[in-house]
């Protein structure tokens, strides 16, 4: 019989819960979805951003909309290349909302949505 078995019950008792304590913390973690606060708090701020965007740039497309010469300013985003399209709704202001400044994400996706308008 291996060593780590024979010897008084209450070193036994300690190396069984030992090895059951690791093991169930590596089933935990590996398996179990268990996961430390930190990595709880960077999803729970990911979903937030991405909610936020979700939210805004649909306000951001309304705002370009309502503009006076929101059609020539269509022509001129889609005539933009992609990269820059997120810089042209920034620098026009219709990702801007009260209490923040423009947002680079609010302004990429409020484009994305703009290019697929006829």
């Amino acid at each position: 019989m291996l060593k780590m078995f024979q010897g008084e019950s209450l070193k036994r008792l300690l190396q069984g819960a030992a090895a059951g304590a690791v093991i169930a913390m590596a089933l935990g973690f590996g398996f179990g979805g268990w996961q430390l606060q930190s990595k709880a708090l960077k999803m729970a701020n990911d979903k937030v951003a991405i909610a936020v965007v979700a939210a805004l740039a649909p306000i951001c497309v309304a705002n370009f909309q309502r503009g006076a010469d929101a059609k020539a300013q269509l022509v001129a985003l889609k005539a933009t290349d992609s990269w820059k399209q997120d810089t042209f709704v920034k620098d026009g202001g219709w990702a801007d909302f009260p209490g923040s400044g423009p947002n680079r994400a609010v302004a990429e996706d409020c484009a994305k949505m703009l290019n697929e308008l006829k």
